[in-house]
């Protein structure tokens, strides 16, 4: 482990070097590049900084036991060495999670449908709960949402929106979304006081960049139309809103939330990349289903994941088995218990193939 932490280390410190270079500096692409590159090193070249320093200080403080000490000055030494033996072992500790094979679209903004499914008005209502879950889980870690594209249902539901996450990380964390969530409770349309169960489905995917897909001109179809409201009504005489379809691959990315035409072609074509990018790593992934290689947040997205239980506030997280009875604090973004134990489910599994290998 040390050889790799020493090559990381060096390699962090030659991108230092890198940055500084004029021909980087004048060089967007590689600055940006370089740049994340380094971003992606800086917790683990911190973490093995901090480590090389335990060590050393744990190698000056045996050695001090082999002198000659007085028993008070002796009792100091061996205290700080029990100190520092347990801060050693954290740090190998994360130092391990920190080396793991990372997933390459962790540190992307996302792009995230969510669509009443079954269930009819009660499963679309509850969508809208979802997006308004992600949207204040989103604002509680300094992220920014935007909307792409919606459509409201006639009680004020979504049937379908389409948004963005932006900032640090976003992917990381919201990539454990991806599935069937099953809502139980009594819906607003029920009179009898019946509890129902209904669903909404989730798709997160990363967002693509320019650099990542390119989409030639010649490869899609534009098409505008006037946007629609509540129940497919008309809400403008002019034709701003816009369909843009892929023809290679017959996919379609329409927008009609945006301020102009144009904003509505930008945000579909960044749609129309997002999906483009998304077939391909669900067909990287397919490459590995002969293994049955059981990774916590892909797989099968019409799999249910996830139960929200409103008789008993409970929320259930199918994949790793963990009940929480704090449905509203989750409803209201408080999702950081989800997201910890799910990223530490992926990380014992990851840990686990690495000592296997």
């Amino acid at each position: 482990m040390l050889d790799r932490l020493q090559a990381l280390a060096d390699r962090y410190e030659k991108l230092s070097e890198l940055l500084c270079d004029p021909d980087v500096v004048n060089d967007t692409s590689k600055l940006r590049s370089y740049a994340k590159e380094q971003s992606d090193l800086e917790e683990a070249y911190q973490a093995y900084l901090e480590y090389r320093t335990v060590l050393a200080q744990l190698d000056d403080a045996r050695a001090l036991l082999d002198d000659k000490l007085d028993e008070e000055m002796r009792e100091m030494v061996k205290l700080e060495i029990e100190e520092l033996e347990p801060r050693q072992a954290e740090l190998e500790e994360r130092i391990r999670i920190l080396m793991l094979p990372k997933d390459p679209n962790d540190g992307k903004n996302v792009i995230v449908e969510i669509r009443g499914a079954a269930g009819g008005e009660e499963a679309n209502l509850f969508a809208a709960e979802l997006y308004r879950m992600y949207a204040k889980y989103a604002d509680s870690q300094g992220w920014r949402t935007e909307m792409l594209e919606s459509s409201v249902s006639d009680l004020g539901g979504f049937k379908e929106v389409i948004f963005t996450i932006s900032g640090q990380g976003a992917y990381s964390k919201m990539k454990f979304e991806s599935g069937a969530h099953r809502v139980q409770r009594v819906p607003e349309t029920e009179s009898g006081g019946r509890i129902h169960t209904s669903t909404s489905t989730v798709v997160v995917m990363p967002e693509a960049e320019e650099l990542d897909i390119e989409i030639l001109d010649k490869d899609i179809r534009v098409d505008t139309f006037c946007s629609s409201g509540a129940g497919g009504q008309s809400v403008n005489t002019t034709k701003s809103a816009v369909r843009v379809t892929h023809v290679p691959t017959g996919i379609v990315a329409t927008c009609q939330d945006g301020k102009s035409q144009n904003d509505n072609k930008a945000k579909a074509l960044q749609v129309l990349r997002t999906r483009i990018m998304d077939i391909k790593i669900q067909e990287e992934e397919a490459k590995y289903a002969g293994e049955r290689r059981e990774k916590v947040g892909t797989g099968d997205r019409s799999e249910r994941i996830r139960t929200y239980n409103f008789p008993q506030s409970r929320v259930t997280d199918h994949r790793i088995g963990l009940t929480m009875h704090k449905l509203d604090a989750v409803l209201n973004g408080d999702m950081n218990d989800l997201v910890n134990a799910l990223t530490l489910a992926e990380q014992t599994d990851l840990l686990a193939r690495e000592n296997m290998a």
